[in-house]
């Protein structure tokens, strides 16, 4: 069985798990302390980061490697496009928001609510909270414009970049930091990404000391 060093509000780890699960893995999942790193997780990732994924006897790191290797691995159901122009495309769009997006939004809202707490590293920062609730709203709104021009994020058929955006909302959701109702689209192609097998055990992911509301595991929110 593959084995996933996780936590369970990382958008990289989410990523990872959505990938494993549309590929039908079947993965034993592992909380990892990352901020108190003890010397066997540094071992399996000198970088001290997470996700680690232990594959056929190999321990793997960095979220975008992982989930490309699975998909070369077991190309059923394909989640990279088989196009240049396509692959680009996705691979532009994974970036944005492990990148971007993370800077910008997850990591002002998420690690500020949950992560410090957790981590013992203090109280939330009103004024990067403040950033992260303003420039979500020109994420929304730019998801909105992408979806308005083709069926899912990278184009007509669902790729790693669903499940890369998907992952950073779903950590914020949990939260109740996203105002679905500023796109009707981003909104519907959420819950057809939310309804998809794959996506249930994020649904089930309970922090102590942070409940989710009520609409997080509900699939008609």
């Amino acid at each position: 069985m593959a084995r996933l060093y996780h936590v369970p509000l990382s958008p990289f780890c989410r990523k990872v798990r959505l990938t494993l699960g549309e590929k039908r893995v079947e993965v034993e999942l592992i909380e990892e302390r990352y901020w108190d790193p003890s010397q066997d997780f540094m071992r399996r990732n000198p970088a001290g980061k997470v996700p680690i994924l232990r594959y056929n006897g190999t321990h793997m790191s960095e979220s975008q490697a992982i989930c490309e290797y699975l998909d070369e691995s077991i190309p059923t159901p394909p989640l990279v496009p088989k196009s240049p122009e396509d692959r680009y495309e996705m691979r532009r769009l994974c970036t944005w928001f492990d990148d971007k997006f993370h800077t910008e939004v997850t990591a002002n809202l998420v690690y500020e609510r949950v992560n410090k707490k957790i981590s013992g590293q203090g109280y939330p920062d009103s004024t990067r909270i403040k950033t992260g609730s303003t420039r979500i709203k020109f994420h929304l709104d730019y998801m909105d414009w992408l979806l308005g021009k083709r069926r899912w994020l990278a184009g007509n058929e669902m790729t790693l970049a669903d499940f890369t955006a998907a992952a950073h909302l779903s950590c914020l959701d949990y939260i109740n930091d996203v105002d679905w109702k500023r796109s009707s689209t981003v909104h519907e192609w959420y819950a057809k990404i939310k309804s998809r097998p794959a996506f249930r055990t994020l649904l089930a992911d309970q922090i102590p000391g942070f409940p989710p509301p009520a609409h997080y595991a509900d699939l008609d929110f």
